[in-house]
């Protein structure tokens, strides 16, 4: 065994969060690419599609989730220094903003339903169920990793799991506008 140091030795966490965390940032970047190339040949259906989402809702949940993220950065930072039960507070906050997040989600989704929109209404809804579907699963998986990580209190896990959850906030960032906003 060698005691020479790898570049990876300073990442947060463990490389296969990192792995993880880059083929979940491809897999969206790829959903998002192909929202954008397929809206090219519809643009006003698109637009018209649009029209129906909450972009109030959208933004706050974009607040909560950026708000999460920020309380999972705190809880690494206390967990570092030992200050646990500080990291769990913090981490269980960024959970439950983490549930907020979903039920406001589930409140646009069952929205959508009512009004008879479903995956194959549009190609802007089929995108729309697939790339906020796909992330609001990444957001319950989040909620159980910082909960999980909250329990232990490990400095390297809850690295990790912040790292998971930067991910799923970063992640809405880039879909919240193309998804919500942009004309």
């Amino acid at each position: 065994m060698s005691d020479t140091a790898s570049p990876f030795d300073d990442l947060p966490g463990d490389l296969m969060i990192w792995v993880l965390i880059v083929s979940e940032l491809l897999v969206f970047g790829a959903g998002l690419a192909a929202f954008l190339g397929v809206r090219l040949t519809d643009p006003a259906g698109f637009a018209a599609a649009q029209d129906h989402l909450h972009r109030t809702g959208a933004g706050i949940n974009t607040v909560v989730l950026v708000t999460s993220g920020w309380l999972a950065a705190l809880g690494a930072q206390a967990t570092e220094v030992g200050r646990i039960p500080r990291a769990r507070t913090c981490l269980a906050g960024a959970a439950a903003l983490g549930l907020v997040f979903l039920a406001i989600k589930w409140v646009e989704f069952a929205d959508k339903a009512a009004q008879g929109i479903g995956i194959e209404t549009h190609p802007f809804f089929t995108f729309y169920y697939l790339i906020t579907g796909f992330h609001a699963a990444h957001v319950a998986a989040g909620v159980i990793v910082l909960t999980l990580v909250a329990v232990r209190a490990q400095p390297r896990e809850v690295e990790a799991g912040a790292a998971f959850w930067h991910m799923v906030d970063l992640v809405w960032i880039l879909v919240f506008p193309v998804i919500y906003l942009l004309r």
